[in-house]
């Protein structure tokens, strides 16, 4: 027998289908640069994936802000939707992937921990909203990434049972963690260097890596 295909394939957002994390570093600069301090790699990995709260509790620290962290997110999400609007590239591999599983059938979620309006701005740029059947942002539920809330809540809405019949992609730890924890299989494909994903179940080096085409059979 043929292998079968996944019951769904959810995807993250930033760093996996689109190039939006470079929108979110040059944010983060100008944020930087606005207090003449320089955004470096390691603040790049510390951010990369985090939820509005653990990245306003990250912000503080790092520009020596305590108890700012609702306005330094605010004008961080301010900086990314103006840099949005200069343009995004989808990920190499991402169009032709989304493509094949929509000529298979296979149900599709995007699940980001990003505002809704940047995500469906974004992928609105690019083209790809038609792909989804649902597009979900963390700030819908409980719990975001890492807490397995946003993934249990996707494949609710896709009306799949979560569990390894179900394919995640993700690019950062804070993701991959959110999967796993919904009972997912997930595939993990790094953007950002420096940023490991030790606990993917598997490993790829872009969405075009025969590792993706295998667990999704497409």
């Amino acid at each position: 027998m043929p292998p079968s295909l996944p019951d769904a394939v959810v995807f993250d957002n930033d760093g996996l289908l689109l190039d939006t994390e470079s929108v979110w570093t040059r944010a983060e600069e100008d944020l930087f640069e606005r207090r003449r301090l320089r955004f470096t790699p390691a603040d790049k990995r510390e951010l990369v994936g985090t939820s509005a709260e653990i990245a306003g509790a990250i912000l503080e620290r790092r520009l020596g802000e305590p108890g700012r962290a609702a306005e330094l997110i605010e004008e961080l999400n301010a900086l990314v939707v103006a840099e949005l609007e200069r343009g995004v590239e989808a990920m190499v591999g991402a169009r032709e992937l989304l493509e094949r599983l929509r000529e298979q059938g296979v149900p599709i979620g995007l699940v980001s921990n990003s505002p809704l309006r940047f995500v469906r701005r974004s992928i609105e740029i690019v083209g790809f909203e038609a792909h989804f059947d649902v597009v979900l942002s963390a700030h819908e539920v409980a719990a975001p990434k890492p807490a397995p809330d946003p993934y249990l809540e996707a494949c609710r809405r896709l009306g799949v049972e979560a569990g390894p019949a179900v394919v995640a992609l993700e690019d950062s730890p804070t993701g991959v963690a959110a999967a796993r924890a919904a009972g997912l299989t997930v595939i993990g494909v790094p953007s950002v260097e420096g940023v490991e994903l030790e606990e993917a179940h598997h490993l790829a080096e872009t969405l075009l890596d025969e590792i993706v085409s295998h667990h999704l059979n497409v």
